[in-house]
């Protein structure tokens, strides 16, 4: 009787495990496999580490050097505020000097090193060593006293000068020729100031361009403008063979170009 009781209890044994291995299909166990494992940041599926990529070259920025001093030379008239203004804000720390140059002695102020760029009076005679730029071109008008019967006309033409006295100083730079006007008995004055002087007197007449009236404006004169009478083109000019960053830079605020405008 305990033999059988053993051999009864061994079967539900075997039976009992048989069941808890079997998947209850095929026989085939109920485990899920285990996933592969993803290699970490920076290795390969092996583990070992994985190689760096080469870093791409840097590549320095492109920055313009400061700018230096630069000296503007100015014919009498020219009025170069603005441009200098705009240089001032954008080189602050580059000094502009501006120099009084006599478009007499204007190619000279270059050529001599005296300016590095210059506002001059055109044509320039034998100027194939400069960059010129025109600018702008001048009225002319005629200067007389104040009481003169000239002022009673809004215009002028040159026919309209014929029978006064003109008065030519040496710095004449309209060079304008009035048919049937009387030539002075005294010598010609040094300057466009005192050749407004002589006819602030009552003396005569003198032709300049309107800046230059404008210069020598004085209570006992006035001026009118002469319509068929010469303009006087404004330019800018260097040497060819000095054209630094500075000048370049100038001749891009004279051409209206924006502080990150190309120079195309």
């Amino acid at each position: 009787m305990g033999e059988l009781y053993e051999r009864a209890t061994l079967c539900v044994m075997v039976s009992g495990g048989g069941s808890r291995r079997g998947s209850g299909s095929g026989g085939k166990s109920g485990r899920r496999p285990t996933p592969a494992r993803k290699p970490a940041p920076g290795k390969h599926a092996s583990g070992k580490p994985a190689p760096r990529k080469p870093k791409a070259p840097e590549v320095a920025a492109s920055v313009p050097p400061p700018l230096g001093p630069i000296r503007l030379g100015a014919v009498p008239g020219a009025t170069p505020g603005k441009w200098i203004d705009i240089w001032n804000s954008r080189a602050p720390h580059a000094p502009l000097v501006l120099v009084e140059v006599a478009a007499a002695t204007q190619h000279r102020a270059l050529v001599e090193g005296l300016v590095d760029v210059a506002i001059v009076r055109l044509p320039i005679t034998d100027a194939d060593d400069l960059h010129v730029i025109p600018l702008y071109e001048e009225l002319p008008v005629a200067v007389f006293a104040a009481d003169s019967h000239l002022a009673a006309a809004e215009e002028l033409d040159i026919a309209d000068l014929e029978g006064e006295v003109v008065v030519v100083p040496a710095d004449d730079v309209l060079r304008a020729r009035v048919p049937g006007a009387i030539a002075p008995r005294f010598a010609a004055p040094a300057d466009t100031a005192e050749a407004v002087a002589i006819v602030a007197s009552g003396v005569g007449v003198t032709l300049m361009p309107l800046s230059l009236a404008r210069a020598n404006r004085r209570k006992d004169v006035d001026h009118r403008p002469v319509r068929d009478a010469p303009h006087s083109p404004v330019g800018l000019a260097w040497l060819r063979d000095r054209t630094t960053p500075e000048i370049e830079a100038f001749v891009g605020i004279v051409r209206g170009r924006t502080a990150h405008s190309s120079r195309s």
